[in-house]
């Protein structure tokens, strides 16, 4: 078996750490989000390619999946920038299972993004994450960690 990816997604809730955990390698949601957020300045990676289906042709609102940051600021600017990445959880588990079922159900989205088989598996963890921190009444975090 491969060794895990070194890169992780980190999630972080005002209500401390959700009882669930991602079952598998996070590393898929960062890599996606990565390309996600690289596709408006016209990326041409699969991923890129995915992200721009859901976002323009299946009309996902995916803002809240891309609302993230290095976990290890390197600057006062970054930091600053951590501190505003907390947001509702309700509208990123929202965004997270649509993304999923975009992937589950769209078939080029999922040839798209056939590079990473276990996507929407970790996006519907996510969204129990966010559900769980939405049930406490506390905010999220996603940063990652290379």
């Amino acid at each position: 078996m491969p060794d895990p990816s070194p890169t992780i997604l980190i999630v972080e809730t005002t209500a401390g750490d959700p009882p669930i955990d991602f079952l598998g390698d996070s590393s898929d949601i960062v890599y996606f989000i990565s390309m996600a957020h690289s596709e408006r300045y016209g990326a041409d990676h699969p991923l890129a390619k995915a992200a721009s289906l859901i976002k323009r042709r299946l009309r996902v609102g995916m803002a809240p999946l891309l609302n993230f940051g290095d976990a290890a600021p390197e600057s006062a600017g970054e930091e600053e920038l951590l501190d505003r990445l907390w947001q509702d959880p309700a509208p990123l588990a929202q965004a997270a299972r649509a993304v999923a079922d975009a992937i589950d159900v769209n078939e080029e989205v999922r040839d798209l993004t056939s590079a990473l088989p276990e996507l929407s598996d970790r996006l519907r963890e996510l969204a129990e994450m966010a559900d769980w921190a939405s049930q406490q009444g506390a905010r999220i975090r996603l940063t990652y960690a290379l």
